[in-house]
């Protein structure tokens, strides 16, 4: 279960942090980032880390945002700097666990609620 705070209403050129725990440990996470999803738009992926630390970020969010892990505390970040309009959507964090079964493995997704980020110009 991915639990999500942190989202508002802020003016452009402002900033906001998105926090997004974890119920369990990083344990078997395979990847974990931040999605989002504008008014009438598809949801996309804005931010992505690897236990590992490699990340990939959104091309219109390249030096603005960054995403980041507290493995003692369970919970993954989104900072948001130099908020713009077209950043106002609903941000989701997401989750790829690897799960084991007799039956073998697989990968199971998981989301959070969302969060509503509103940016005014």
């Amino acid at each position: 279960q991915l639990v999500e705070s942190g989202g508002g209403a802020v003016q452009s050129g402002g900033s906001l942090k998105l926090s997004c725990k974890f119920s369990e440990t990083f344990f078997n996470i395979k990847n974990m980032g931040w999605y989002r999803q504008a008014p009438g738009k598809q949801r996309e992926l804005v931010a992505s880390t690897t236990p590992s630390g490699i990340t990939n970020y959104l091309d219109s969010v390249k030096g603005r945002f960054s995403i980041s892990t507290d493995n003692a505390e369970n919970t993954m970040y989104l900072q948001m700097n130099s908020l713009k309009p077209e950043d106002t959507a609903v941000y989701y964090c997401h989750a790829e666990r690897l799960v084991h079964t007799i039956e073998g493995s697989t990968i199971v997704e998981v989301w959070g609620q969302g969060t509503l980020v509103t940016v005014s110009s």
